[in-house]
């Protein structure tokens, strides 16, 4: 096993692709497949899957791959301090549903880890998808909720992929809608007062089952529903056609503007809000301060509420 094939196998995780990382590599896709062949033998592991559509990384590579990355981390320390080494690029990951205080979090991280250089990537996405980035250490933290309705299917896919689910805040739903809607002067709407404004939802792709949706009573009926990809075009749409969409109540005004509120919805659920991780793997640096971020954020402004 050298240094170099547990960078290889990192940037394979990375891309989700052994050709996409051949070429970030500069070497052969060849040479690379066999690099990996070559350490998964003497490890006496599977670290990837080779499937039509890609990679999967097996529960037996997350592991590996956890150990792999702080190898790495601190031979680049070694070399730092003992060969005036440039540090290499630092990278971080987060895959979440739609929610303001997962980017107010990562803006709190850029600002305090303060680096001159660094690849970092949010992707606000699908809920399948976010199991499956975490899953496949395309990003180190996920972030999504549990209830009642959802939480046996999902909690059955994070233990066949070896994940954690660890709670962040329990929140009552509410819903979010434009401060000129005429339900804005309720302190509390039902279902019934719903009915006939658009219901705006987030489009789950090719895994729309009601499992995956990112609102709660995802199997209700609706007059008129629209669904969206992006947070920006659903507030728009609240604003513009008098919609409204479920969430957790917690809105950020620099993120959302001063024109969308939030109002307790009057059901008895309850929604978990949490982050999703590997089970064998230890939070990276950038991991531990943004969850901290995530935390103190969450905090503030459940205070508010």
């Amino acid at each position: 096993m050298t240094l170099q094939q547990l960078k290889y196998a990192i940037e394979i995780a990375k891309y989700g692709s052994m050709n996409i990382a051949a070429k970030k590599l500069f070497i052969t896709q060849p040479s690379l497949s066999n690099a990996i062949k070559d350490l998964e033998e003497e490890m006496n592991i599977t670290i990837f899957e080779r499937t039509n559509r890609g990679i999967n990384i097996t529960v037996q590579g997350a592991e590996f791959l956890g150990y792999a990355r702080q190898v790495i981390e601190q031979t680049e320390l070694l070399e730092k301090k003992y060969l005036n080494a440039k540090p290499s690029i630092q990278h971080f990951s987060v895959s979440t549903q739609h929610y303001a205080f997962a980017v107010n979090a990562f803006v709190e991280l850029i600002k305090e880890y303060g680096i001159d250089e660094y690849e970092f990537n949010l992707r606000e996405t699908k809920t399948y998808e976010i199991i499956d980035d975490v899953k496949n250490l395309r990003s180190e933290i996920g972030i999504l909720y549990l209830n009642e309705f959802n939480s046996k299917v999902l909690k059955k896919i994070f233990k066949e992929n070896n994940l954690r689910f660890t709670k962040l805040f329990v929140a009552k739903p509410h819903v979010f809608i434009s401060s000129n809607n005429p339900l804005s002067k309720k302190n509390l709407v039902t279902l019934k007062d719903l009915e006939y404004y658009p219901y705006l939802s987030f489009e789950q792709g090719e895994y729309n089952s009601f499992h995956f949706s990112e609102e709660i009573l995802s199997t209700l009926s609706h007059k008129k529903s629209i669904k969206v990809t992006d947070r920006a075009t659903l507030f728009n749409l609240l604003i513009g056609l008098n919609g409204y969409t479920i969430s957790t109540g917690i809105l950020s005004e620099d993120l959302n503007g001063e024109h969308i509120i939030s109002i307790p919805l009057d059901v008895k659920e309850e929604i978990k809000v949490g982050w999703i991780s590997h089970k064998n793997m230890t939070l990276s640096k950038l991991g531990t301060i943004y969850i901290s971020a995530l935390e103190d954020i969450i905090s503030k402004s459940l205070k508010g509420m």
